[in-house]
């Protein structure tokens, strides 16, 4: 077996009598739907860049700074008088300091941010997309989509229902909550209408992991 087999569309290298051997051989025996690579794709990692940025520009005004001292120091010139106060500071101060507790809950929480930065993902405005059929699950082709879009999407298509005024839609990566103001019909049959018609839409729009999709009609008020 070819170490492309995942990338190959069923029929390329069998001979076209037995199309269905073909499908069945693709490891979906039991169904003759078309396998998709992933049912839950990763998501897509943030690059970090200005995080990046300024801890690098930061940690390098910090050593420049240091080595200037020390370069100064080793030719014969005074050091400099914060870094003289600092190591006084440090050899003289208690642990239980309350400075010296302050400044190490501010050094223990930037380095927690500094961590989750590393650790997770970023990118929650982008909600994954199933990667289509024949990809094999390598990851070249990804797609995915804002969650601005998806909520100008669904609140385009909530509005179209018979007896919505407006519509407000907000969408994170787990659930969608769509908030209708109905000026006539009944409100469970919009409901019903609106339940409907958005998960006709979210289906269209393909992505790897559907949110729950909460669906809130009232009458507008009064005065």
């Amino acid at each position: 077996m070819s170490a492309h087999t995942g990338r190959q569309l069923p029929g390329d290298s069998d001979p076209p009598s037995e199309p269905a051997k073909t499908d069945s051989s693709a490891g979906h025996p039991d169904t003759g739907a078309i396998p998709t690579a992933h049912a839950s794709p990763r998501r897509f990692w943030s690059a970090r860049r200005v995080p990046a940025i300024v801890v690098a520009l930061l940690s390098l005004a910090a050593v420049g700074l240091l080595l200037y001292d020390v370069v100064s120091v080793r030719a014969g010139r005074p050091g400099m008088g914060w870094r003289r106060r600092l190591a006084d500071e440090l050899a003289t101060r208690p642990l239980d300091d309350v400075w010296v507790i302050v400044g190490a809950a501010v050094a223990m929480a930037l380095g927690l941010c500094l961590v989750l930065l590393a650790v997770t993902p970023g990118l929650r405005r982008l909600l994954p997309m199933r990667q289509p059929p024949g990809t094999g699950g390598t990851g070249e082709v990804r797609a995915g989509l804002d969650r601005r879009a998806v909520a100008l999407l669904l609140r385009d298509r909530a509005v179209r229902v018979s007896g919505v005024e407006s519509a407000r839609v907000d969408v994170s990566r787990r659930k969608i909550k769509v908030r209708a103001q109905v000026h006539f019909r009944d409100l469970d049959e919009v409901r019903a209408d609106l339940d409907a018609a958005l998960g006709e839409a979210m289906t269209s729009l393909g992505l790897a992991r559907r949110p729950t999709l909460a669906v809130h009609v009232r009458r507008p008020r009064k005065g």
